[in-house]
């Protein structure tokens, strides 16, 4: 066993501590990776105060990782020492499903294996479950990682490994491109990735934010035009305009104002988890030919395609980076939405 410094939550209403936890010896396929920065996301903040319930504790959350290999076992051919790297949401599949045979890792049938929170055997996590990004290391199986191409800094990337894929995935689902208008909701963390992505795509780009607080930030990132929710004009204008629309946020929406903004066979695509069901009338459904659609974050060959196509296009995230000591206070900041837009760990000051 291998030990890294780390930082962990022990209760839904604790504080973040600096601790030291083991990672499991390098396995023949197994690369080993000196992390140098961890976004925090807004899964790891419902996670670590067990607000989806079913933490186990202690709990070390982060699934957006970039940094070099340190180390690799002796069958590992995708990566070298040295290489630049990202883990996301996954570290394991079971590698035999229709789903994870498809190249669909994240759709596994028999589920996968998520980087932090999931029950695993002793040999593959000490203590039984997995331990996260908020380390200095972290051992995975070489075909859950990622490469970071030169184009893009690593810091800028981490975020990309989960707020990136979780937009990109549904972008390229649903075809976006030249001619294709496309609405995101919400320009937080994942929001903000969206607009650049979805532009980059060549496509129309509208923001649909609750005001227009962040209107500067939308058109310099990349959209065309910026409504705000809370003015009534903006449904009555904006009806049927939309090929897709993306919503990023897990507010309880009114998804049936929402879905009236789509053309015909528009989609609206849930990203964001809100606390009750969604409520659509069928003939909101059946006039377009309208649907309501729900996405996750792509497969491990999807993932690596956005990375590619970032590098290519220059986009990264936008990001405060911050001293591990004041996880506690991100996570604060992050529920106000005190952030322009994502908060990454430098994990040099752990």
């Amino acid at each position: 066993m291998s030990t890294a410094a780390a930082y962990s939550v022990s209760a839904a209403d604790g504080r973040f501590e600096k601790v030291t936890i083991e990672r499991r010896e390098l396995g023949a396929h197994d690369v080993l990776i000196d992390i140098k920065y961890a976004g925090i996301c807004h899964s790891d903040i419902h996670t670590a105060r067990n607000e989806w319930h079913g933490t186990t504790y202690p709990c070390v959350p982060g699934h957006e990782i970039a940094g070099i290999v340190a180390a690799v076992g002796s069958a590992v051919t995708r990566h070298k020492v040295g290489d630049r790297v990202g883990v996301g949401c996954m570290v394991d599949s079971c590698g035999e499903c229709a789903a994870c045979v498809a190249g669909e890792q994240s759709y596994c049938l028999r589920g996968a294996t998520m980087t932090y929170n999931t029950p695993v055997p002793e040999a593959f996590q000490p203590g039984g479950h997995t331990l996260g990004g908020y380390s200095t290391q972290v051992v995975v199986t070489e075909n859950f990682v990622l490469s970071i191409p030169e184009g893009i800094a690593l810091d800028q990337a981490a975020p990309l490994l989960c707020a990136g894929i979780t937009l990109y995935s549904p972008l390229r689902h649903w075809n976006t491109g030249p001619g294709k208008r496309v609405a995101i909701i919400g320009m937080g963390g994942l929001g903000h990735v969206g607009v650049k992505l979805a532009r980059a795509m060549g496509a129309e780009v509208t923001v649909l934010s609750q005001s227009l607080r962040k209107k500067d930030d939308g058109l310099r990132l990349g959209a065309q035009h910026y409504y705000a929710t809370s003015d009534e004009q903006t449904f009555r204008e904006l009806r049927g305009r939309f090929d897709l629309i993306i919503n990023t946020v897990s507010a309880n929406l009114p998804i049936e104002d929402y879905m009236r903004l789509l053309n015909l066979d528009g989609t609206l695509v849930i990203l964001g988890l809100p606390d009750r069901p969604l409520a659509v009338q069928p003939f909101t459904l059946a006039a377009y030919r309208r649907s309501l659609a729900g996405s996750m974050i792509g497969g491990i060959p999807q993932t690596q395609e956005m990375l590619n196509f970032c590098a290519e296009h220059g986009i990264g995230a936008e990001v405060e980076v911050i001293s591990a000591d004041r996880i506690d206070e991100a996570y604060d900041r992050a529920v106000a939405s005190d952030v322009r837009y994502r908060f990454v760990i430098d994990a040099a000051t752990m």
